[in-house]
């Protein structure tokens, strides 16, 4: 997805560009994520590895194949710059909060391996959370340069990404600490339309709160059931 994006696209796939080392680097680290819990289910014995791979090809046939269209088409609706298709401040905003979510979800099943004794799959696991907190760093860096240096069009680009209601790994997502993100509420020197996109987008973080708090009040947490490669049982 990257490789599609105007101005930071891996043009050759051997590009010496900062953008192309980077994209191949960020790759081939969550390629490894996948192929190294594909490896500890295999090695573990205990679960159908047949299932496990047609389970798989059917996420890339399928749920993958309508979640990339659906942020291309994302890409194409934009007319409020020249660059309607293949825009990067769109991408960056997404893998920010995309990073975010694999750090959180990988952290959590980091914990609750150590907790039921699987302290091997839990050093996988907070393995991979540190890669994710760590590319999470560097498109928020990305983000927030864009906000210094193009506000308008960046907080533009962050309402329509956000008025999607694009899936997360972690839908409903909130850990107390994005009321303020990015200082979006002190950017100055907006357009009309830049000022709206402001408004709704500070906006979200009470929203979602109190969503989640509906959905904890609603729904209490079932007990945990183990998969069989927890332990050594």
């Amino acid at each position: 997805m990257l490789n599609t994006l105007d101005g930071v696209r891996d043009e050759t796939g051997a590009s010496p560009t900062s953008w192309a080392v980077w994209t191949r680097a960020w790759t081939a680290e969550e390629n490894r994520h996948g192929d190294v819990l594909n490896k500890y289910l295999y090695l573990s014995g205990r679960v159908d590895m047949k299932q496990i791979e047609r389970t798989i090809q059917y996420l890339i046939v399928s749920a993958m194949v309508r979640f990339l269209l659906q942020i291309l088409l994302f890409f194409v609706q934009l007319v409020w710059t020249p660059r309607t298709e293949n825009n990067p401040y769109l991408g960056f905003i997404y893998t920010s909060f995309q990073e975010r979510a694999t750090f959180i979800s990988h952290g959590n099943t980091a914990r609750l391996a150590k907790e039921h004794g699987d302290m091997k799959l839990s050093q996988i696991c907070h393995t991979i959370a540190a890669d994710e907190k760590r590319h999470e760093t560097a498109y928020t860096k990305i983000v927030e340069k864009l906000f210094e240096i193009d506000p308008d069009d960046t907080v533009l680009a962050f309402a329509d990404m956000t008025r999607k209601n694009i899936s997360m790994p972690a839908h409903l997502m909130y850990d107390g600490r994005d009321d303020n993100l990015w200082n979006l509420e002190k950017l100055t020197c907006l357009s009309s339309e830049g000022r709206k996109s402001q408004d709704y987008v500070c906006g979200l973080a009470a929203r979602i709160k109190k969503m989640n708090e509906r959905v904890q009040g609603r729904d209490k947490e079932p007990p945990f059931l183990s998969a069989g490669f927890f332990t050594d049982k």
